[in-house]
């Protein structure tokens, strides 16, 4: 099962199917989407992002997004799909209504996975139902319904990430500081590098900034700003043709010993043998 809605003046698309590994290709766009992946089989099933395979539990979902490499080479069972470009929804632009950046996507903490809670799978099982229907009322307003759907089910995952994924200590306006965070070490990491850097852009202190993500996580936010760049190296080298020097350069470093050196410390590994491991 595939649709999609797609207009093709704007270039907007919102894609829904019961089978992402079989079906992922056939979408009008395949770049630039935005996914809310989810099990709705009785068994766990696998899949790879940005290189390391993830089981999915049964009534669990993840995010992801274009800029993370997907792979459904290791996956056996179906995997429900929902995506969409900015085109059709801008979660920037909306984020005062959904407040989803940096929790559900384009965070630089782990990978948002989230489990339905026994006492709403009825409540996610009859949205899946309702967006069927919606796809096959072809009309005027089709649009407006299915963003209004899909709103709906952002806001729904992000209420459950916020309750799973972060500490009861924070209050909204401490987790409003964390996802601002992220989003902006998503947006700059390649040009910015310093805690003090992104506290002025929050209008915080650094010490602030250490003491909330004490509270968030065990990562400091100096460490988070760190892995991003480790991050984004890995995933170039792994998933594309440039050389070390051209990583280095992309990321930010003057010297491409030193981004082998900043590599190999976060990594254990140089960047070749880093690509060795991952061709073998």
């Amino acid at each position: 099962m595939k649709y999609e809605f797609h207009d093709s003046k704007i270039g907007s698309l919102l894609g829904f199917t019961d089978d992402i590994k079989k079906n992922g290709n056939l979408f009008s766009n395949k770049s630039a989407n935005i996914s809310i992946l989810w099990n709705r089989n009785n068994e766990v099933v696998f899949l790879e992002i940005d290189g390391l395979l993830i089981d999915l539990k049964p009534n669990q979902l993840v995010t992801t997004t274009y800029l993370q490499h997907v792979s459904y080479k290791s996956t056996q069972l179906p995997i429900t799909a929902f995506l969409f470009n900015r085109e059709f929804y801008c979660i920037n632009d909306h984020d005062a209504e959904v407040s989803c950046n940096g929790i559900l996507f384009f965070g630089t903490q782990d990978l948002p996975i989230i489990t339905i809670p026994e006492s709403q799978e009825r409540k996610f099982y009859t949205f899946y139902e309702v967006f069927l229907d919606e796809f096959s009322t072809a009309d005027r307003i089709q649009g407006d319904m299915l963003q209004m759907l899909l709103k709906r089910l952002i806001i729904m995952c992000t209420r459950l990430a916020k309750e799973q994924l972060i500490v009861k200590e924070l209050n909204n306006e401490q987790i409003d500081v964390v996802r601002k965070f992220n989003v902006l070490v998503d947006t700059h990491y390649k040009t910015k590098r310093k805690v003090s850097e992104y506290a002025n852009l929050l209008f915080k202190s650094p010490k602030t900034l250490s003491n909330l993500f004490a509270l968030y996580n065990q990562k400091s936010p100096q460490q988070i700003i760190l892995d991003r760049i480790a991050l984004e190296a890995k995933r170039l080298i792994t998933f594309s043709d440039k050389q070390n020097q051209e990583i280095a350069h992309e990321l930010g470093f003057n010297d491409p010993a030193h981004f082998s050196r900043f590599f190999k410390k976060m990594t254990g590994y140089s960047p070749s043998k880093f690509r060795d491991l991952k061709t073998v």
